[in-house]
């Protein structure tokens, strides 16, 4: 028995000393992450601005250290925020120790609308007559779209552009879930209303065809558009070298005018070199965008206004209560408008939405606090990738909504659903006994189909 207790206590003291190693590991890992984030870098005289975009790109990146901590790895999600991007960009067109943009992007962790953003301020930047050079391996379309501003595209001899169009696949269930005994429950207000669509139909609706194609239709349209102006190609020829996939190699990339020359990364340097009159013994000074962003935007005028105005940040799925990584919650941000309108020294309020929509209810919270807010001081909208259903319900309210061309946004109805798995259940000798007290209390029961006065 003695031996029991000893190797109980011995058990019990290993797991908490166990326990405090992991938390001080723990604990360094954080305190090393936030003093590195910290630290601002010098930006020498005669400088190059390094952008290769290699994290997801999110419109605003949490501050908060725990915030996408992988708790396996203990690393975290690496993200940066478009807001930093463009700050960035924007800074770096009045600096005078910065002399040009050296963009190495080999592809974009973004939707199409961030895209266009960030491509918007390298077209800005260029307004102060400084360089823009591109150098990678493979593009990507999107990288290739923000590559396209360069004043000059390199390209590796064996690379290439993926230059061949967008699609879009979506994957039909009914017939399957059908040969399990599962039947989808759904009430569906809305044709266009396509989220639901995969469990209900074999196949794509027209109404589903239609506005897939009109969306991946305008990207593309707007793409090639504005290719063609920075490269001097006709729309027509682009759009013939996506449908005759006539970019397969470096060669036919240059033949077709999409890149400048194909040549090596340290010919690049050397270019690069030669635009600053750096030696061919000497590094290039360099600053990459992550650390140029963290530094402060200089002050301009006479300061600082004590009027302001609240940026608030709606990104994510909307749900009731309080916000998660990556979900809007009701509470916290109908708190945060109500006291941006309460706040007399706000004095207009833009809301940041990056929403594909989600809870009915959670919307219908924030849309009465935006009503509110528009009745005490203006309220604008600033639309991201996507602003869909619930996405666009809390924008609706606003004096004024502002979109990119890529930004997916409309509302289209309203849906339903839940899951009948009496086929199921029978099949394999399942039985289901349902005790109510009132006549509709199992209404979408997994149990039983739907009836039609319950659908209604």
């Amino acid at each position: 028995m003695k031996s029991f207790f000893k190797y109980l206590l011995a058990s019990i003291l290993g797991f908490f000393i166990a326990s405090f190693l992991c938390f001080l590991i723990l604990m360094g890992i954080i305190g090393a992450m936030v003093s590195s984030s910290d630290k601002l870098v010098e930006v020498k005289d005669n400088s190059i601005l390094y952008i290769n975009l290699n994290k997801e790109i999110v419109d605003r990146a949490s501050n908060n250290p725990f915030s996408g901590l992988d708790y396996m790895s203990l690393q975290p999600k690496s993200t940066i925020g478009l807001n930093d991007i463009l700050k960035a960009i924007g800074n770096a067109k009045d600096d005078s120790k910065i002399k040009g943009i050296f963009m190495e992007v080999d592809a974009v962790n973004a939707g199409a609308a961030t895209v266009n953003e960030i491509r918007n301020a390298l077209i800005d930047f260029k307004q102060s007559g400084k360089f823009i050079i591109s150098y990678n391996d493979v593009y990507s379309q999107k990288a290739y779209f923000l590559a396209s501003v360069a004043d000059k595209i390199y390209l590796n001899p064996e690379g290439a552009v993926d230059w061949i169009g967008l699609r879009a696949e979506v994957m039909y269930y009914k017939n399957i879930l059908a040969k399990l005994g599962i039947e989808p429950q759904i009430i569906r207000h809305g044709k266009f209303k396509s989220a639901v669509e995969p469990y209900m139909l074999d196949k794509m609706s027209s109404e589903n065809r239609e506005q897939i194609s009109t969306f991946i239709g305008s990207i593309w349209n707007h793409w090639v558009s504005e290719i063609s102006k920075s490269r001097n190609i006709p729309v027509s020829e682009l759009n013939r070298f996506a449908n005759e996939m006539m970019i397969r190699n470096g060669k036919t990339t240059l033949e077709n005018k999409l890149v400048d020359s194909l040549i090596y990364k340290d010919q690049v340097i050397d270019i690069l070199k030669n635009k600053l009159n750096i030696s061919d013994k000497k590094d290039i000074p360099s600053v990459s965008l992550d650390d140029y962003a963290k530094l402060p935007t200089p002050l301009k005028g006479k300061g600082l206004s004590k009027n302001k105005i609240a940026v608030i940040y709606a990104s994510g799925e909307i749900n009731m209560g309080n916000a998660t990584d990556g979900a809007i919650g009701s509470n916290g941000i109908s708190r945060v408008i109500r006291e941006a309108r309460r706040d007399s020294s706000i004095k207009a309020i833009v809301l940041r939405v990056n929403s594909p929509g989600g809870s009915a209810l959670a919307s219908e919270v924030i849309w009465r606090e935006m009503v509110l807010a528009r009745q005490v001081k203006p309220v604008i909208v600033s639309m991201g990738d996507v602003a869909a259903s619930g996405g666009y319900y809390i924008s609706a309210p606003a004096d004024k909504i502002y979109a990119s061309p890529e930004t997916l946004t409309g509302s289209l109805g309203v849906i339903m659903q839940g899951v009948n798995y009496a086929g199921l259940a029978e099949k394999y000798g399942v039985e289901f006994v349902t005790i109510k007290s009132g006549e509709f209390k199992d209404i979408m029961s997994p149990s039983r189909e739907m009836t039609e006065e319950e659908k209604n």
